[in-house]
């Protein structure tokens, strides 16, 4: 069978880019920033974005794009004879469907409250409604099972039409609505009446505040941010590099990536910390800053209803082209291993994810006593440990030793691919770099992401 080709450059970009922006970009990084230091943390997190995320993310790119394969097959067809490189291919593999077992629950979660926001069910109410409002979703089956089975549905359906009229083609469009709604929600925030104190508290380098919190905690902080903000270490990034030609350099590629990723997150905070501090509200992070602490805002907003429900289709976006990404991963990767049909893939697929599904549905209500991290936690708490703490770090350790080292693919091999074609080469001088250090700073996020 012939290998599937995107139709485009644009398309790779904003494929990739959809797949590294999630909610991580909303409730996480603008809290974070804010945090430790605004524009100092932003320093710190663009140096090790550059020196950690990027260089890995051209790894991935070029282990899909040597192979033209799924994350198992392309270590089958690189590594040499009687090496075990692949192994981590199926490791990479249950982590993607370790990591849709939760994101489709999520991104249920953003779908309902677009829905909720739009039919007005937050006007009139008060803090604590709100927030109640929050609670009762989580404590319904039924509509966590419902909202979580239209984003697995319409996920497959997409994935189903094919690589350029699918997933290529849906994911050209929402993300440019995506980038186009969220500068709407920016510039809106920033007229708010007090928004100029948000977006100096957020973005202003004080040195002050992240004495504090510690030097060291902000450099940390910011290394963790940047490395997992591109969702390296699966394959996501590694299969729509087996989709490309070789007319442009994969670090040239990253980079731009890397850049669009990083624009939404910075205009999250755009959004988020001038609207706070217009209603004298503080910010915070997680899932109660999405669906506590912003309804609250809009609901204080002169069209609030109308800004919530922007809001609202910016996260379903924003989750949903993640999933769409991570489901064309799991889809390819069947077809390669098994000989399947996209056809086929997506059927058998689509039951599995709506069966995998079910658990964190439930964790929240009818298996709420199942608490795996102690006191207080749920089955998303473990399933999200487990993704962001064992198989992301250890999967992106995977990549840059096969691609480094002469027990893998080689760092020759690896830079004669990555640099094929118009745009940033990647120089010879970085090989003891990516070699020695990089690796050293790989173990470091995973032994801080098991004792932290």
């Amino acid at each position: 069978m012939e290998r599937e080709k995107l139709g485009s450059r644009m398309g790779f970009i904003l494929l990739s880019a959809g797949c590294a922006i999630g909610i991580g970009n909303v409730w996480r990084f603008p809290y974070i920033t804010g945090l430790y230091g605004g524009g100092v943390f932003v320093l710190f997190y663009l140096f090790f974005l550059i020196t950690m995320g990027i260089p890995v993310m051209t790894m991935e790119f070029a282990v899909g794009r040597a192979s033209r394969k799924s994350i198992i097959k392309s270590y089958t067809a690189l590594e040499k004879p009687g090496q075990k490189w692949h192994l981590h291919g199926y490791l990479g593999m249950a982590g993607n469907y370790l990591l849709m077992m939760f994101y489709t629950t999520v991104a249920g979660w953003m779908l309902y409250y677009f829905y909720q926001m739009l039919t007005g069910k937050f006007t009139g109410k008060d803090a604590a409604q709100v927030g109640g409002m929050f609670q009762e979703m989580l404590d319904s089956p039924g509509v966590l099972t419902t909202v979580m089975v239209i984003i697995v549905v319409a996920g497959i359906l997409i994935c189903s039409m094919g690589l350029q009229k699918g997933v290529e083609r849906i994911t050209k469009i929402m993300m440019s609505l995506l980038l186009v709604i969220i500068i709407i929600l920016a510039v809106h925030s920033l007229t708010l009446e007090g928004g100029m104190e948000g977006l100096k508290f957020y973005l202003l380098p004080d040195f002050e505040r992240m004495a504090e919190v510690g030097i060291w905690e902000t450099i940390t902080a910011a290394m963790n941010q940047a490395f997992f903000t591109l969702s390296l270490g699966i394959g996501a990034m590694a299969i729509f590099g087996s989709y490309i030609d070789k007319k442009h350099t994969l670090l040239g590629e990253s980079v731009n990536i890397a850049i669009l990723d990083t624009f939404v997150a910075i205009v999250s905070g755009l959004i988020i910390f001038p609207s706070c501090f217009a209603f004298g509200i503080d910010p915070d992070m997680g899932p109660s800053l999405i669906f506590i602490t912003l309804p609250n805002v809009f609901n204080g907003m002169a069209g609030g209803r109308i800004w919530g429900t922007l809001f609202f289709v910016f996260m379903t976006f924003a989750a949903f082209s993640t999933i769409l990404a991570v489901f064309e991963n799991i889809i390819s990767c069947c077809m390669d291993l098994f000989h399947w049909s996209r056809k086929k893939s997506c059927m058998v697929n689509l039951v599995a994810l709506l069966v995998l599904s079910m658990p964190c549905v439930l964790g929240y209500n009818l298996w709420s006593a199942v608490q795996p991290l102690g006191e207080g936690s749920t089955i998303l708490d473990l399933e999200d440990f487990a993704v962001s703490n064992v198989i992301l770090p250890i999967g992106s350790l995977c990549y840059l030793l096969f691609c480094v080292t002469r027990f893998g693919w080689g760092f020759d091999k690896y830079r004669e691919e990555a640099n094929i074609g118009d745009g940033l080469k990647i120089p010879k001088g970085l090989r003891f770099y990516m070699t020695y250090i990089l690796p050293v700073l790989l173990l470091f996020l995973i032994v801080l992401g098991w004792i932290g």
